[in-house]
């Protein structure tokens, strides 16, 4: 069951972490407090003091910590262990489809792709848009020519822009409807969820370029080697990482991983300063890293 929540939330989420963010009256957001924690409805929650055991409240939506524990335990035991230090993904992914229907009506997978269609309706993609896809893309192609390919990756790219503007969308929910975070909760849960490779790169004061991949993925295995060389080259310099999804599921959800491999490179302040879907060469990457600062 979980693992449909966790296709809706790819959706939900984009690569907006890096974005220090202020609630109208000037309060510090979450993303402004703890970068990386959320991406999406909670970017611009806001904490304050809650009813003992609520966690969230926006108008008459509310979640309890006992909401959140029924569903974890929904979960595989593997995706379970990862939930129980990430419960600010949890109650994302649980209050999004509440925070973007109510008053609509009730909260249903139905009710949810037709908001979403309706949402994007007006999205389009240009030939120009499909070209610079396949010119930045051609490994993932296989050698085909745009012609080949060119009715596929229109679809794709379309797609991706209708995600992209969904993001947004639901980013930008606590700008319509204010959200508060009990704030004690959600300082413990922040700190448990920054407690990964990921999160302790971008802490680390170096710059960092974490590859999401699989194995059995070729464009994956095509990055293999090069994260190797850049991994012995820049040892002490930036910070080199590899996830692999389907082992980190709900990180990867979190950084809001649609397609892979995708390449995304954080300054040494920990901010998101370039992300990439498809291949990239080894000088392609060393020069973004130079421009972070990791010289050799």
């Amino acid at each position: 069951m979980y693992c449909f929540r966790l296709r809706v939330f790819l959706m939900l989420s984009t690569a907006l972490y890096s974005t220090a963010l202020l609630a109208e009256d000037g309060a510090a957001t979450l993303s402004d407090m703890f970068p990386g924690v959320c991406s999406g409805a909670l970017s611009l929650a806001t904490l304050g003091e809650l009813p003992e055991g609520v966690v969230l409240r926006s108008g008459s939506v509310a979640v309890t910590d006992e909401d959140l524990t029924a569903e974890i335990a929904k979960s595989d035991a593997e995706t379970r262990n990862q939930l129980e230090n990430n419960k600010l993904h949890v109650l994302e992914n649980m209050a999004t489809p509440k925070l973007l229907l109510h008053p609509a009506g009730a909260v249903s997978p139905d009710a949810l792709g037709n908001y979403f269609e309706a949402l994007t309706v007006d999205v389009e993609v240009s030939e120009e848009e499909v070209t610079a896809f396949y010119e930045a893309n051609k490994d993932m192609c296989g050698g085909a020519t745009l012609s080949q390919v060119k009715d596929q990756l229109a679809q794709y790219v379309l797609e991706q822009k209708k995600q992209d503007f969904v993001a947004e969308h639901v980013r930008t929910i606590g700008e319509r409807s204010p959200i508060v975070l009990a704030a004690d909760w959600t300082k413990e849960q922040a700190k448990l969820a920054l407690d990964n490779p990921v999160d302790k790169a971008r802490a680390s004061g170096k710059p960092s370029i974490v590859d999401f991949g699989s194995t059995g993925c070729r464009s994956c295995a095509m990055m293999a080697p090069i994260l190797k060389a850049l991994e012995a080259k820049y040892t002490g310099k930036a910070n080199v990482l590899f996830v692999h999804v389907k082992e980190e599921a709900v990180l990867t959800a979190r950084y809001g991983i649609r397609t892979i491999p995708v390449q995304v490179f954080f300054n040494k302040e920990g901010k998101e300063v370039y992300r990439h879907n498809g291949t990239m060469t080894q000088d392609e990457i060393e020069k973004r890293l130079v421009e972070m600062g990791a010289i050799l």
